[in-house]
């Protein structure tokens, strides 16, 4: 019950925007899938499951790191323009 609380609070945001660790867990998630698919097609490209695996682990690192970046990116411009004034450009 108090790590309910606790991931709550971790997660809980702004309606309509994600948390920093919810962006961060779901680029992890994501870099689970992604790896397990560039893994199975390294080893049906090379054969050897030792390189598949070696290029799963270095592709990684630098996935989870590139799609948290491009994640907050995108967060950061979709809240500029939701929260800039609508102006009007119709003249009398």
């Amino acid at each position: 019950m108090i790590l309910d609380q606790f991931a709550k609070k971790l997660f809980s945001s702004k309606p309509g925007k994600d948390s920093n660790a919810k962006s961060l867990l779901k680029s992890i998630s994501w870099r689970i899938v992604g790896t397990i698919d560039t893994i199975i097609i390294s080893y049906i490209i090379t054969g050897q499951l030792v390189m598949a695996v070696s290029i799963g682990s270095v592709e990684v690192v630098s996935k989870i790191i590139l799609y948290y970046f491009h994640e907050r990116v995108w967060e950061n411009a979709t809240k500029e323009k939701i929260n800039e004034p609508a102006t009007e450009l119709v003249r009398s």
